[in-house]
């Protein structure tokens, strides 16, 4: 790891000017400290090499709060994922947060990581984080995972980067249709997580539209106080502490036991959290029928494309989707 310069700034309009100091390459340019649990790692493994790291952990005007605001649930930043977890309120109005939290890593990485840093997480692909391999992702010319080892790889073919995205929280994130709130050097803006992560393209080989200037301060979730349900189940090839072969996230709303909104979003299988639109089609206007299920895990994999090793992720996705139709009925008292 080369030497690096190290800031503490009191501000974030002062943590963006430092951001906005950069003079050499993104693997060069500043970057922002607050638990630091993916920063160290990238570091470690001379996939980046910032001039400086920017300690935002004593911002004045940054926190890691949780609150209710109206009928929005506000989450700051430098939340940890262990807070999240433990909240009341955020157990009570955005359950599937709650078990996300909980799914992800450790004790001791909960205890440390943000959910600002965590959504910016990058993926732990084998081809992207080991520094001697080309990939796409790293700015190469192919993905190494189309014909190598792809048994922890993307099933939805719809970028060059086959790698997966890593965060819990984020698939929960989507399927709550939360907003992430974000600073820039000439005001802020506020944007819909779905549209945050983004495929990875040629211009942009990044998971989200996160500007290098740019600071996330918060995420806001709508809260409805009832007859609405959400969850977040996980696969892994561990019991415990592994990241997502397949998440599922579930969002419904109900208006006398007929589906007003859901949202349903699939970790694991993408380079960014999928929502599943053909779910909202099948289901919105309906009761939630047991008998649909089946087909609803069938819509939700029909534009699946497995790799060659990895084509076990489609039915452990379809199983998890059933699962959490299942658990969502029975939690709202509709017929099962």
């Amino acid at each position: 790891m080369k030497p690096f310069g190290y800031s503490q700034p009191t501000s974030i309009s002062e943590t963006i000017s430092l951001l906005k100091q950069s003079s050499g390459t993104d693997s060069n340019r500043p970057r922002v400290l607050a638990g630091g649990t993916d920063l160290l790692t990238l570091m470690k493994e001379e996939l980046i090499a910032p001039d400086s790291l920017i300690d935002i952990k004593r911002l004045k005007d940054l926190d890691g709060e949780i609150s209710l605001q109206h009928d929005v649930l506000r989450i700051g930043a430098l939340a940890t994922l262990a807070s999240i977890e433990r909240h009341p309120l955020v157990r009570k109005h955005a359950t599937a947060l709650s078990q996300a939290a909980l799914l992800a890593a450790s004790p001791q990485l909960r205890n440390m990581a943000t959910i600002g840093g965590n959504v910016l997480q990058r993926p732990r692909c084998w081809y992207f984080r080991d520094r001697d391999v080309s990939c796409w992702l790293k700015g190469g010319d192919t993905c190494p995972a189309l014909e190598g080892e792809n048994q922890l790889h993307a099933i939805f073919s719809e970028c060059p980067c086959h790698a997966v995205h890593p965060s819990d929280p984020a698939t929960a994130l989507v399927a709550l249709d939360a907003k992430v709130l974000i600073r820039r050097p000439f005001g802020e803006r506020s944007e819909p997580v779905e549209k945050f992560f983004a495929l990875p393209a040629e211009e942009r080989r990044t998971e989200n539209t996160l500007e290098s200037d740019e600071i996330i301060t918060g995420l806001e979730i709508p809260i409805h106080e009832s007859n609405s349900s959400s969850l977040y189940l996980k696969a892994m090839n561990r019991k415990v502490w592994a990241f997502a072969l397949v998440g599922v996230g579930l969002g419904v709303r109900f208006s006398d036991h007929v589906v007003s909104d859901v949202r349903l979003v699939l970790g694991g299988v993408a380079p960014i959290p999928r929502l599943i639109p053909e779910a909202a089609t099948a289901l919105v206007g309906r009761p939630l029928d047991p008998a649909r299920f089946d087909e609803i895990a069938e819509l939700a994999l029909a534009k699946a494309t497995p790799l060659r090793l990895n084509g076990y992720k489609r039915n452990l996705a379809q199983g998890l989707i059933r699962q959490a139709l299942e658990e969502t009925a029975r939690t709202l008292n509709t017929d099962v």
